[in-house]
């Protein structure tokens, strides 16, 4: 953990650029449409097990007081793990629960005011589906870009996908670490071979299976190869 942060002069708190660009090879972001009864808790533990290296809480329709409950009950096992907890759009519950940070997209809580609110030792992470945007979000102060959909998926059905082209150009555009989302999977994974991207932000691929770490070890071992890592977390 040390060395990501010596390398690192915009170092904030234990999550240095480095660090941030290392936990972006498994980005699990949860959905409970998928758990099929089972815990969240769970669910998130089996994921992490199976080596996920990030966890979004994504709970669009529920209250920022649930939302913080549900986080804070999920903190001490991502810290245990040594990997982030980011809330989803909800700067308010990041706030509260102690998580990592938030992922907020253009039209959600503005960069600024996220880092106004949650501080200097945060993750911010920003939306993007073109150059532009991802250059903008960088220069509000964003520490990591989302990028998609890049395939059809059923968690955002009316999602436009953004070209693998333009992937690979805001890779270039950028320094700051960037994981792909949107119809990610054992299928898909390697397409994105060769773009630059740092990771792939998974719902279903990791949720929705019978047996959440068996998946997600999968999910790591083909995300290791597409994006030539060491399996570190």
């Amino acid at each position: 953990m040390e060395r990501f942060a010596a390398q690192d002069p915009r170092r904030r708190g234990m999550w240095s650029r480095e660090r941030i660009r290392a936990s972006m090879l498994i980005y699990a972001v949860t959905d409970r449409s998928w758990l099929a009864g089972r815990t969240l808790e769970a669910c998130v533990l089996q994921a992490i097990e199976g080596g996920a290296t990030c966890v979004q809480l994504r709970e669009k329709d529920r209250p920022t007081a649930e939302v913080a409950a549900i986080a804070e009950r999920l903190v001490p096992c991502c810290r245990a793990h040594g990997i982030p907890l980011i809330i989803d759009d909800d700067v308010e519950a990041a706030a509260r629960s102690g998580a990592d940070g938030v992922h907020v997209g253009q039209t959600d809580t503005a960069c600024r005011e996220a880092r106004a609110r949650l501080g200097d030792d945060a993750i911010i992470g920003v939306s993007a589906r073109t150059v532009a945007e991802a250059l903008a979000a960088e220069e509000a102060g964003a520490d990591y870009l989302g990028v998609g959909a890049m395939f059809s998926t059923q968690t955002k059905a009316d999602a436009t996908p953004v070209t693998r082209e333009t992937l690979s150009g805001i890779c270039r555009a950028v320094s700051i670490p960037v994981t792909a989302i949107g119809g990610l999977s054992e299928r898909t994974i390697p397409l994105l071979f060769g773009t630059g991207a740092d990771g792939a932000a998974i719902v279903s691929a990791i949720f929705a299976a019978a047996d959440i770490e068996a998946a997600t070890r999968a999910l790591r071992m083909c995300a290791v190869r597409a994006f030539h890592r060491d399996g570190m977390k």
